[in-house]
């Protein structure tokens, strides 16, 4: 089967890196898939030295008609132009899609699979299909790779330590991906433990004297995925790194993207509610009511592991996708 995947760049690296993974994966299972996004510049480092990179497409002029597919992926509700509007008018795809962001919230069981006719403008006529990523049975699922275990159990972090150096004695390893006002210096005071920080944010803080920081490049996605495989707690942030930091099963912190309304806030809670892992350092990380410290976090670390393996009997995010386009070819 043949896709048309939409991707516009809101966040550099979430956006763009889970189309990327999305279109890895499809074709990884025999599908063609011609990728458009327009801004194609995270994804040099997000491939680099993978097999097989995907070459993308740059996001077509306003009034631009590429022959599309007859499967059409629109990520994250980005606004097609009026030119590829114009052609599903005229040649209504078998399957169009709205991929939508992750969330916990209760509306997503809701709304997952239902129709949204167009009703105004070049594709008017057309119909669109919900698919809510999620966590549940009645959501799209997450996304993940089909040889995420194979690879995750053949993992082995010394390796990986070979190449980035090792780790002190007593040294706890954390990864960092997270955005400026992360209250790390706090956290790690209380922690009271030599820690090193593998950051790709510039960590312009006072940080306790047993912590030190080792910036790291950019990583491709195998190569990130790696990191959260063999860190002690990984801090990470937006959607795509908070899906991978789950599939690692390792403790984590996570940093929804602030919302001026507030939604952040109901994100993460409608998380906690529905994973109950522990919530006082992630409230605390996001700076909210209920602080707690990282002790807790890495002394329940089956928890991680244990909601891991619970993600693992829910949905596949492709495997929904492909049983809906064999319903509609």
């Amino acid at each position: 089967m043949h896709w048309s995947l939409f991707c516009r760049v809101v966040d550099n690296y979430g956006d763009a890196g889970f189309c990327l993974r999305l279109a890895r994966e499809l074709r990884a299972r025999g599908q063609q898939v011609d990728f458009y996004i327009d801004d194609p510049r995270p994804l040099s480092f997000m491939q680099a030295g993978l097999p097989d990179p995907i070459e993308p497409r740059l996001w077509p002029a306003p009034d631009a008609q590429p022959a599309l597919a007859g499967l059409l992926l629109e990520c994250f509700g980005c606004e097609l132009p009026e030119g590829v509007q114009a052609s599903l008018g005229r040649q209504p795809p078998k399957l169009w899609v709205n991929v939508e962001y992750l969330s916990a919230e209760s509306y997503v069981e809701r709304s997952h699979g239902l129709p949204s006719p167009v009703l105004s403008g070049p594709a008017r006529g057309c119909v669109k299909r919900f698919c809510f990523p999620g966590f549940s049975k009645a959501t799209g699922g997450l996304l993940r790779e089909s040889d995420l275990l194979a690879r995750q159990q053949a993992h082995a972090p010394e390796h990986l330590w070979q190449q980035l150096g090792p780790p002190l004695p007593g040294e706890l390893q954390i990864s960092v991906f997270s955005y400026p006002d992360a209250p790390l210096p706090d956290l790690l005071e209380e922690l009271g433990a030599p820690c090193r920080l593998l950051s790709f944010t510039e960590l312009a803080l006072a940080l306790p004297r047993q912590t030190r920081v080792q910036p790291l490049p950019f990583l491709n996605q195998r190569q990130y995925d790696r990191l959260l495989w063999s860190c002690d707690l990984n801090l990470v942030r937006g959607e795509d790194s908070f899906v991978r930091a789950q599939w690692a099963g390792r403790p984590f912190l996570w940093q929804p993207y602030r919302q001026q309304d507030g939604a952040d806030t109901i994100k993460l809670e409608a998380f906690l509610s529905l994973s109950q892992l522990p919530a006082p350092a992630l409230r605390a990380w996001n700076r909210w009511p209920g602080a707690g410290g990282l002790a807790p976090v890495l002394a329940q670390s089956q928890a991680y592991a244990q909601w891991r393996d619970q993600l693992l009997l829910g949905p596949d995010l492709v495997n929904t996708l492909l049983t809906w386009a064999a319903a509609a070819s």
